[in-house]
């Protein structure tokens, strides 16, 4: 869903939209790791080399623009073919390519390819399947580097116990971590929920967030894969990796409810299912979900998510109160009530680059911001959902944060045998 990138912004304009976002309003500290040592320069790695990987190493290059310095330094991925593919669009690419300095050594390949990232460089990048975010989080933040990791930063409440717990190691340290929660970084968003917690729309007394789209893609096994590589190839259908969509997607909906609300949910009752799926390659995905989710004070927000084709398509938050209503979605800020007036933003900067502005701002001027835990909160609500529609059950906050439920494989992972996880069922599948 990403929007076409319009013109980059002057510094100017780039320092006074920081002022105005909740990425500024992070307390002082000292960023560990802020440059390479012995020099300006930012030296950054990016892990997972796929279509999301290499969309966020051009929008670091174009944040980066003249005004900070900072070099594409090396690349991490389990796949050769990825890596190439990435750093030859890199390289190619304008935003990037004066800013590519990946030599062949630094190019790295295989399950311990982050660890060899982390280690060469100041400012790590995770676009990984979701899955691996929580051990590749912690060992960033264990390095004190500085992080962009992409959303959602876990699929199970033991990922989420490990991220909060870098979260508060990375304050120790003076750590800047921004999350590819780009909303928080758009100026209609920024502005529509200002307003909103200056009191424009009143109490908030309910709320809707959508995301119904059309099927998404998926990847049939061939010939010569094993399980593994069969699974991580194609990863957006096995709740170990993905999570499943209402994770890795609908968290961005999710987060806005949570970011107007001020707060995390406390309980959710929902359900979803297979309406159309039948390929084998569909793994363990539903293809649609509806979650009824408590916040506290006795506020109520209706969740949908839906992939599937041939369906109206919504991907939107509604905002109620009793003063008027706010129907948000990408460049719509539609106010309605008394005296209230739709938000128009002129030139809108692009959030997938906005966002990366935010970090490396913050960097330099050594005002660390860190997202983990919001990013953190508004993964878990997804999960509590996805496990209420999984099971049946009404899931509360501290059941899905204190679920013994760990998703990630047992031993370590290699190539070869690895068992597919049946396809949960209401009234079957147990809360854990």
């Amino acid at each position: 869903m990403t929007e076409p990138s319009p013109s980059k912004p002057s510094s100017a304009s780039r320092r006074d939209f920081l002022k105005g976002s909740t990425a500024a309003a992070a307390g002082l500290g000292l960023l560990a790791n802020a440059h390479a040592a012995g020099s300006d320069t930012i030296k950054v790695g990016l892990v997972g080399c796929g279509g999301r990987g290499r969309g966020a190493a051009d929008n670091i290059c174009e944040a980066a623009g003249t005004s900070h310095n900072i070099k594409l330094y090396a690349l991490g991925d389990v796949f050769a073919d990825h890596l190439k593919d990435c750093r030859e669009y890199l390289g190619r690419n304008a935003n990037s390519k004066e800013k590519l300095d990946v030599t062949d050594d630094r190019c790295f390949v295989g399950f311990d390819a982050y660890q060899k990232v982390i280690d060469c460089c100041d400012l790590v990048m995770l676009a990984t399947p979701p899955g691996f975010r929580p051990l590749h989080i912690e060992a960033t933040i264990q390095a004190g580097k500085q992080l962009f990791t992409e959303k959602p930063v876990a699929v199970d409440g033991p990922g989420i116990r490990k991220v909060l717990a870098a979260y508060e190691e990375a304050k120790k340290k003076g750590l800047s971590v921004v999350a590819g929660t780009q909303r928080r970084h758009q100026a209609g968003y920024i502005e529509s929920l200002k307003r909103i917690h200056d009191g424009a729309l009143g109490e908030l007394l309910t709320a809707r967030v959508y995301w119904n789209q059309s099927s998404i893609w998926a990847r049939k096994r061939q010939p010569g894969w094993s399980d593994t590589e069969y699974q991580i190839r194609n990863w957006y259908h096995f709740l170990w990796l993905c999570g499943d969509h209402i994770v890795e997607q609908h968290v961005h909906n999710l987060d806005v409810a949570c970011w107007a609300l001020g707060a995390h949910p406390i309980r959710a009752v929902g359900m979803g299912g297979r309406q159309v799926i039948s390929e084998p390659e569909r793994g363990q995905s539903y293809d649609h979900f509806a979650v009824d989710y408590e916040f506290p004070n006795g506020v109520h927000v209706l969740s949908m998510c839906r992939q599937i084709d041939g369906c109206a398509n919504s991907v939107s938050e509604h905002l109620v109160g009793t003063k008027g209503r706010v129907h948000l979605e990408p460049k719509t800020y539609r106010f309605q009530g008394p005296g209230l007036a739709s938000l128009r933003i002129r030139n809108e900067v692009d959030p997938y680059v906005q966002e990366h502005i935010d970090l490396l701002e913050s960097i330099a001027a050594r005002r660390p911001i860190n997202e983990l835990k919001q990013v953190a909160e508004s993964t878990l609500t997804a999960i509590m959902g996805r496990d209420s529609a999984y099971t049946g059950k009404a899931v509360s906050w501290e059941q899905a944060l204190n679920s013994k439920r760990d998703t990630y494989p047992k031993t370590p992972l290699a190539w070869g045998p690895m068992e597919e996880p049946a396809v949960p069922k209401p009234g079957v599948t147990e809360l854990i």
